[in-house]
């Protein structure tokens, strides 16, 4: 089959900030137990970015910076590092130290670091770096992940309603059906409809079929049977969540745009037709997304090419935030 997509870090950052909570209460309970969550979280991406930057490291892996506070009487607050490793690095405890160390003397506070990894074989519960010269000694110690090691741990994650069960699951299929198509097919459909039988609220759903569309990619020809399937199964289900914004929005942006244009009956109608059908569809998925939306975004929207239109609509699924969509938008 066509090489699937391997960079997994892109899907993990959008869905480590949507769940954060849920993240650490799945990996890392011990943590998730200590902070009170009822204070929020505030991430702090661009000063981690920084970090990385100053040390010089190059392009990393460097998922989320969350300032979040513990449940102790004092107003003591944390920061939680979280990594997602996609690929095996030889200096990865050590890029792990220069960053706690980095960003303990940025901020004087305490840091805790995490780590998710995707290495086979890495069934260790924490990871460590350090060096000892003259009796002086340096020691870090970090918990670890594997995501492998829930190979083993299927029947629990079939049990768990703890989005990250099926994050989880997504992943590791993903690499089991890396070459079979057919497989994988069954697989995607597969955990897309546990997300329905599980009472799955509609934005989780659609927040995870997101994450398991992106990860669990199919070729043309299987694409379509997996798109059928999805509508028979929300038929079945009475809920189309998905088919009736996302999964079908350019195919009935063009159709919109094909109905303009024959009553307009020119070629230039058409094109008209289509580019404004599929403008409505962004509208209407930002606006069932993010809410209200300003005049000069609709007015923005209403300007954008077909394509243009399309990119959006894509871009528009997984959007944190209204902002991160019209940042894309030609002025």
């Amino acid at each position: 089959m066509t090489e699937p997509n391997d960079e997994f870090d892109s899907p993990w950052k959008e869905i480590a900030e949507q769940y954060f909570a849920e993240l650490m209460e799945f990996f890392f309970p011990q943590a998730y137990a200590d902070i009170d969550w009822s204070r929020g979280i505030e991430f702090l991406d661009k000063e981690l970015q920084q970090v990385v930057r100053d040390a010089e490291l190059g392009r990393r892996y460097a998922d989320k910076l969350a300032k979040v506070w513990r449940l102790s009487g004092e107003e003591e607050w944390v920061l939680a590092h979280l990594e997602v490793q996609g690929k095996p690095e030889r200096a990865f405890a050590r890029r792990m130290y220069t960053y706690n160390y980095r960003l303990f003397d940025r901020y004087d506070r305490p840091v805790a670091s995490f780590a998710v990894v995707n290495e086979d074989g890495a069934r260790r519960s924490h990871g460590q770096f350090g060096y000892a010269l003259w009796g002086c000694t340096v020691s870090f110690e970090f918990p670890v992940v594997s995501l492998t090691d829930y190979g083993a741990k299927w029947a629990d994650l079939e049990e768990s309603d703890n989005p990250f069960a099926t994050v989880v699951m997504a992943h590791l299929k993903a690499l089991e059906t890396r070459h079979d198509a057919e497989e994988r097919v069954f697989w995607k459909f597969y955990l897309i409809r546990r997300l329905y039988a599980r009472g799955y609220a509609r934005q989780d759903i659609l927040n995870l079929f997101h994450f398991v569309d992106w990860l669990l990619w199919l070729p043309e020809r299987l694409e379509q049977r997996f798109k059928q399937q999805i509508e028979q199964l929300e038929v079945q289900t009475q809920m189309r969540y998905i088919t009736s914004i996302e999964r079908l929005a350019r195919e009935e942006g063009r159709e919109e745009g094909r109905e303009e244009g024959r009553e307009e009956g020119r070629e230039e109608g058409r094109e008209e037709g289509r580019e404004e059908g599929a403008a409505r569809l962004l509208l209407r998925l930002l606006e069932h997304r993010f809410g209200e939306l300003p005049e000069a975004v609709i007015q923005r929207v209403h300007r954008l090419s077909l394509a243009q239109a399309e990119v959006l609509v894509d871009q528009a699924l997984g959007a944190e935030s209204l902002a991160a969509v019209t940042a894309n938008l030609p002025e």
